[in-house]
């Protein structure tokens, strides 16, 4: 195949089959990593490697089991940083610590609606069994969350924990004695 000679030099090379290494460019090894271009003996190694085979049915059920601890441990994995944010806030009621709180709840309540949709790609009829305590550990982290963002909404004052928040609803007491001062 010709190549133009108008083209640049390195459309030429790129066309063009290398150049025998002279004796001295030969002795010196290639560097890790270096992967020449499949000729000769090495193409024929190449096609001599055995394909690989395909997982089991086994090993793909316990690839899935797997999976879907890592995917039920994920919202464990968030407290940390999660709690550190609600921390850093502070307690004050600013836009901004009002968005992180819904946040997190927002996201525990989602994962907690979608639990079976999160893990039919793991289920199976043979590890079918096996994914209740894997959702159960998943439903208990996305509730170890909620929780984190309960004590969040009660370090900002905001949920009703104290007897001056009900005051709407007490009745007002009837001394049992009235003092009159008389001068």
């Amino acid at each position: 195949m010709a190549i133009n000679p108008s083209y640049p030099p390195w459309v030429q090379e790129l066309h063009s089959p290398p150049k025998p290494k002279s004796k001295i460019a030969s002795s010196i090894r290639d560097p890790p990593g270096f992967s020449a271009s499949f000729t000769g003996k090495r193409a024929s190694l190449a096609s001599k490697t055995p394909a690989r085979k395909g997982p089991t049915p086994e090993e793909t059920d316990i690839l899935k089991i797997k999976k879907s601890w890592e995917v039920a441990l994920a919202p464990a994995k968030q407290l940390p940083m999660n709690a550190i944010m609600m921390y850093m806030s502070g307690n004050s009621l600013q836009i901004f610590s009002i968005m992180m709180v819904f946040m997190l709840f927002k996201n525990p309540i989602q994962g907690l609606l979608q639990t079976n949709a999160v893990f039919t790609r793991y289920e199976s009829p043979k590890t079918k069994s096996k994914m209740w305590v894997v959702k159960a550990v998943y439903v208990l982290m996305n509730l170890v969350a909620l929780g984190l963002g309960i004590w969040k909404v009660n370090g900002m004052g905001l949920l009703p924990t104290t007897r001056s928040d009900w005051l709407a609803w007490e009745t007002q007491r009837e001394p049992l004695e009235r003092a009159v001062f008389t001068f």
